[in-house]
């Protein structure tokens, strides 16, 4: 049996998720009706995954799942609005050690509940397989021992996600932007990053380490709603050294640039007379996941040789990306795959190991090194 704890204010929201995993019949549901209740459950109950709506009165999910990823870590799956507001809460619940989330139904919840259903339970059963690091929040577990054992009172909740806010306001100054003419040049090469869940922390643990003068462009094709990439792009920019944009158009691929596929659709790499270009395509049925990973990459092997092409594929679930980036280190490309240890989920990079694909199997904290090693003499 998973143990599902479900904390949500909504009466109805909580009745129609207890009907819908009751009926799975290998789940064991407890509710919370607010944070509080929901935390002395985490506790007491001990379940295997929890469910926290952003918004719930006495204790909010963000202050909530802070309290949890300290006290009693477990994976927590957030239910979040379909707004700009709910995805920027969205991302700072992945900051804090949320490992996914659902969106809402924008609608009455009656009416979109038949097609949340499936989705969250197979979101739910992977996060009951999924692995916590041992690294997250460390620094925060050893202070709440160190407190609980008699120290001064604990911080207030949500204060690491604001000291966040004071890293990202002091982020490296990004590089000038190139004139016109080398913007329009060619790049030698270019890097390629595929994730899904648990994917945008280990995203922008890869894309914050690198220098602003990285010498390629990098396209990241991350799993991910449409009306969560602009925030996530908008986010990664004010972290980075490196500029950071949503290709909802075509652009010219440069240097010292992240482009992120726009949600709910794919990312492709296209041949220009000017240059390479990325640009967002119509999701292709052909792909079970979007933006593809699968995709992007056999579109830039149409455009760039291999030998020019580094592969990167980090956390998620499936397989999407890992036969493309084993064609590409067949062809003479360089691959990256997040090792076991380190990845939420460890479905697409591991795949990519199977296939005799992956060049180096790295732990999240080496890949942005791994690529700056690859680029020397670039």
């Amino acid at each position: 049996m998973i143990k599902l704890l479900i904390a949500d204010d909504s009466a109805l929201m909580r009745k129609l998720l207890g009907g819908i995993f009751s009926a799975e019949g290998d789940f064991d549901v407890r509710f919370a009706r607010n944070g509080k209740e929901a935390l002395a459950l985490a506790k007491s109950f001990e379940p295997d995954v929890v469910t926290l709506d952003v918004h719930m009165p006495e204790m909010d999910g963000l202050a909530c799942l802070d309290r949890i990823m300290v006290e009693t870590p477990r994976p927590v799956v957030m239910l979040s609005a379909f707004t700009d507001e709910g995805a920027a809460a969205t991302f700072q619940a992945l900051e804090l050690g949320a490992i996914d989330f659902m969106v809402k139904p924008a609608g009455p919840v009656s009416l979109g509940i038949d097609e949340l259903g499936p989705r969250l339970v197979e979101k739910i059963r992977i996060a009951a397989a999924a692995r916590l690091r041992r690294s997250l929040r460390l620094r925060d577990r050893v202070r709440h021992r160190i407190e609980q054992a008699g120290s001064p009172a604990r911080p207030q909740p949500g204060s690491r996600a604001r000291t966040r806010g004071s890293v990202a306001a002091a982020a490296p100054r990004k590089r000038a932007a190139p004139s016109p003419a080398r913007g329009a040049a060619e790049p030698a090469g270019l890097v390629l990053i595929g994730a899904s869940t648990g994917g945008p922390p280990a995203v922008e643990s890869v894309v914050a380490s690198l220098p602003g003068d990285f010498p390629w462009p990098i396209v990241v094709a991350q799993h991910l709603p449409a009306s969560f990439t602009g925030t996530f792009a908008a986010r990664l920019d004010a972290l980075c050294a490196l500029r950071v944009v949503e290709v909802a158009r075509p652009v010219p691929l440069r240097r010292g640039h992240v482009y992120i596929g726009r949600g709910d659709a794919d990312i492709i790499v296209a041949p220009r007379a000017s240059g390479p270009i990325a640009l967002s395509a119509p999701a292709s049925a052909d792909y079970a996941w979007h933006p593809s990973v699968e995709r992007l990459v056999t579109s830039a092997l149409a455009v760039f040789p291999a030998a020019g092409l580094v592969g990167v594929l980090l956390t998620g679930m499936g397989s999407d990306g890992a036969d493309a980036m084993t064609r590409l280190k067949a062809e003479g490309g360089r691959t990256i795959a997040e090792s076991e240890a380190t990845a939420v989920v460890w479905g697409m990079p591991g795949e990519l190991v199977k296939n005799g694909g992956a060049g180096i199997v790295a732990p999240i904290g080496e890949i942005a090194a791994t690529i700056l090693d690859m680029m020397d003499g670039e």
